[in-house]
């Protein structure tokens, strides 16, 4: 917190970084604004209640209740940095974000580069858990192609101060359970109902909602020639956009979205 009751957030400028011209390095600076990215106050659009959200509720047929309870088991899991299994994610990450450099340690400088907020992502996780690693992970294995894009910024005309790619990627994982309302026992909202028929048709539904929605927060962060400070008004944006899709009639698969066509693999 600065004097005046302000939190700070760091925000980079991106350039591109000396090592196999394909690191991109960020030089970190402190501002004055809302903690519109993670950090011990946590706070995202996506935690934000809506009024107008339907508490009805939805029965579920045994095999819809069965694969929500699945994915809110993988809701449940903290990341732990103490677990093999946890480290040995982190470290694919690297290497899928930046194939042929070396990682140094899980706790690294490095890891500035992937818009983390500090040298040890796990501090970021706090807010997504361990699925919102998995999440990156999804993506980056099998939508490569877009992952990359949007790692590096490739697309479009990019913002002087662009948000952190991997802490955007939590607030996304958090945006979704948030909207689908998935720590709830069955649905409260039409939208939330709808996903569950999307996941009984595919238990990835929910990894390949976060790659449409990351692949969709930049395209409208594009359109609104957003920076930093408009973080939350992309977030909101984008929500809108796929509460929308989702209702459409011709919607019976996760791939039948009209943004899932942003993906490149």
């Amino acid at each position: 917190m600065d004097e005046n009751g302000g939190s700070f957030v760091e925000v980079r400028r991106i350039s591109q970084g000396p090592d196999r011209g394909s690191v991109y390095h960020s030089t970190p600076e402190v501002v004055t604004g809302s903690t519109a990215w993670i950090g011990k106050g946590f706070s995202c659009v996506c935690a934000q209640g809506r009024e107008s959200d339907a508490r009805v509720s939805f029965d579920l047929t045994p095999s819809q209740e069965e694969c929500l309870h699945r994915l809110q088991y993988r809701l449940d899991v903290s990341y732990d940095s103490s677990k093999k299994e946890h480290q040995e994610a982190l470290r694919g990450l690297w290497y899928a974000a930046y194939p042929g450099i070396e990682l140094r340690d899980l706790i690294s400088e490095q890891w500035k580069e992937m818009g983390w907020q500090g040298k040890d992502p796990s501090t970021d996780f706090r807010g997504g858990g361990f699925i919102s690693l998995e999440n990156l992970l999804f993506f980056a294995r099998n939508y490569p192609k877009s992952f990359q894009d949007l790692l590096r910024k490739q697309d479009g005309d990019r913002a002087l101060w662009e948000y952190p790619f991997a802490v955007a990627g939590v607030n996304i994982t958090f945006m979704l359970i948030q909207m689908l309302d998935l720590q709830a026992a069955k649905p409260r909202s039409v939208i939330g109902a709808i996903f569950l028929k999307l996941l009984l048709e595919n238990d990835r539904a929910f990894d390949i909602l976060y790659c449409i929605t990351f692949k969709l927060m930049d395209q409208q962060w594009l359109a609104m020639r957003a920076s930093y400070m408009d973080f939350n008004t992309v977030m909101k944006s984008t929500r809108h956009q796929l509460e929308q899709e989702l209702v459409l009639e011709d919607v019976s698969r996760i791939e039948d979205l009209p943004s899932y066509s942003l993906l490149r693999r």
